[in-house]
């Protein structure tokens, strides 16, 4: 039978589907260029051509994971009410959920991009990014501005619900509850 060649963008994307069902499987430790291209089926050469590095593939995987959580965010946004709780709300859904349906994965991958100067400053641009955004959305209900303090402690408190939820520890509808709630306060305060 003959393959189907596909298109370069279907490749990556392959490539990224296959890279995060094996860090799912076998941890990000397990997750290397000529490992990629056994699981993916093609030569390495083909991984080669699209990441020229492990870095280059974790980070892609990183904003893989970003480009679907700012998605869902606005997703969230356009069903919210255009107040502190509704956004609040549709921050809190989004991160959360983001987050249970990537699964544990993404701890590995955060901890590789941790490990590394270079993937450590894709991370932090992209929390940057995210932050100014909520914050954009945020601020018109905060009387003196929202703190980049107070956003830092919120997507703290973010991350650690977030990973109690996908852990099991919280049920998903605590972890946003109790996110919402902080939003507002933060917010509320400032």
């Amino acid at each position: 039978m003959a393959r189907t060649r596909l298109s370069r963008s279907d490749r990556y994307d392959q490539l990224v589907e296959v890279s995060w069902a094996l860090v799912r499987a076998e941890g990000a430790d397990a997750l290397t260029l000529g490992r990629l291209a056994e699981h993916a089926g093609v030569a390495k050469p083909v991984v080669y051509s699209h990441f020229g590095s492990r870095a280059e593939l974790l980070a892609a995987l990183f904003t893989e994971f970003d480009d679907r959580q700012t998605a869902m965010l606005e997703e969230s946004l356009d069903a919210a009410p255009a107040s502190l709780g509704g956004r609040a709300r549709a921050i809190a859904n989004s991160y959360v959920g983001c987050a249970l349906a990537q699964g544990r994965e993404l701890t590995g991958v955060l901890a590789a991009l941790e490990g590394s100067p270079e993937l450590e400053q894709v991370k932090r641009a992209s929390e940057r990014a995210y932050s100014e955004r909520c914050r954009t959305l945020l601020e018109p209900f905060a009387a003196d501005g929202v703190s980049a303090s107070s956003l830092t402690a919120v997507f703290g408190a973010a991350d650690a619900l977030s990973h109690a939820a996908v852990s099991g520890v919280l049920a998903p509808e605590e972890a946003t509850a109790e996110l919402t709630t902080l939003i507002v306060a933060v917010v509320g305060r400032a």
